[in-house]
């Protein structure tokens, strides 16, 4: 979880190869008026954001193994809502940048509907987990297989 251009997608694939787990895109779930509305450079709202959510969970409570689901997740209620759909434990991962890094991350990217215009619009709703959820923050301002280092270290101590 985390905001646009944190590296969820190269990530949440390293993560996956490794763990020999299955990988999905949480983009690849957004109705199309989502991704029209974000491709505009409109934040989506929570209204937008509910049915999209839904489908999260849902594919989360049906895992064939393991499961790592790339989802922006940025609010406290966005990860609840998940966690009761799915109807089991998920735990999340919080792939933390500066506001410099991840803007420049999205500066070099090509082909992604979120612009960088709306990098804004994702830090002013990003609530990082709290001590109580089931979640583990991580720095992203290494490379894509140190991070994943990272996360199987703190997963192993879990």
């Amino acid at each position: 979880m985390g905001v646009a251009g944190c590296g969820k997608s190269a990530v949440g694939a390293a993560l996956a190869a490794r763990l020999g787990a299955a990988y999905l895109d949480g983009d690849d779930l957004h109705p199309p008026a989502n991704i029209e509305k974000m491709r505009r450079g409109e934040p989506l709202s929570d209204d937008d954001r509910r049915p999209w959510l839904t489908l999260v969970g849902e594919r989360l409570a049906k895992p064939h193994g393991i499961l790592i689901l790339g989802c922006s997740a940025l609010k406290r209620r966005y990860r609840d809502h998940i966690r009761k759909t799915a109807g089991a434990p998920v735990v999340f991962v919080h792939l933390s940048g500066t506001r410099d890094l991840i803007a420049a991350r999205m500066a070099a990217r090509a082909g992604h509907f979120m612009p960088p215009s709306l990098i804004d619009s994702q830090f002013d709703d990003l609530e990082p987990p709290a001590a109580d959820e089931n979640a583990m923050t991580v720095d992203i301002d290494a490379p894509v297989e140190a991070v994943v280092d990272r996360i199987g270290i703190l997963l192993g101590a879990r």
